[in-house]
């Protein structure tokens, strides 16, 4: 992946994580975007169904066709918030929890996978990356540019910083 952007891997890896994922799932009629909801629901108190979506990056309408499944399934139920008659607490049922405890045991699976594979100073590195990708775009400093000048300057120091961090893994 010598010449390929960094957007370009990211994009290419967590696409191949969550076909993995999805591919894991449907073996057991359900899918990522399931999984990961199941992961998202506090397994005793519930959660409000408006927090689900910003808490697992997810738009409204594909959340409401995920609860939708999940509630058919049987790994759901609604309620309604008794401090907030309006809202709607999210709870799992006891199927919901041993489907949740298989979600979390397929991404332990994977973490430790990984884990065997790369060297902990390695994953730091990773993390430290990612970390600071994210900085950089919730703080919007990515396309704020004033000048060119600045843009090239930007560039070099990232390139710098790719430059180290290949040097320190090699």
């Amino acid at each position: 992946m010598k010449d390929k952007t960094i957007d370009y891997i990211l994009r290419a890896t967590w696409q191949a994580v969550a076909r993995m994922y999805n591919e894991e799932a449907s073996k057991y009629d359900a899918s990522m975007a399931t999984g990961f909801a199941l992961l998202s629901i506090d397994k005793e108190g519930g959660t409000p169904s408006t927090s689900l979506g910003p808490k697992m990056g997810m738009e409204a309408t594909s959340l409401t066709r995920t609860l939708k499944s999940m509630e058919e399934k049987g790994l759901i139920t609604r309620k309604k918030n008794p401090e907030d008659g309006r809202g709607v607490l999210i709870y799992l049922t006891d199927f919901g929890k041993e489907k949740r405890e298989l979600s979390k045991n397929t991404v332990l699976k994977f973490n430790e996978t990984v884990k065997q594979h790369i060297s902990e100073e390695k994953l730091k590195h990773f993390i430290e990356v990612a970390e600071t990708i994210n900085e950089l775009i919730l703080d919007k400093n990515i396309f704020n540019h004033t000048s060119v000048s600045e843009l090239a300057e930007q560039t070099e120091k990232t390139e710098n910083d790719i430059a180290k961090i290949q040097k320190n893994n090699q």
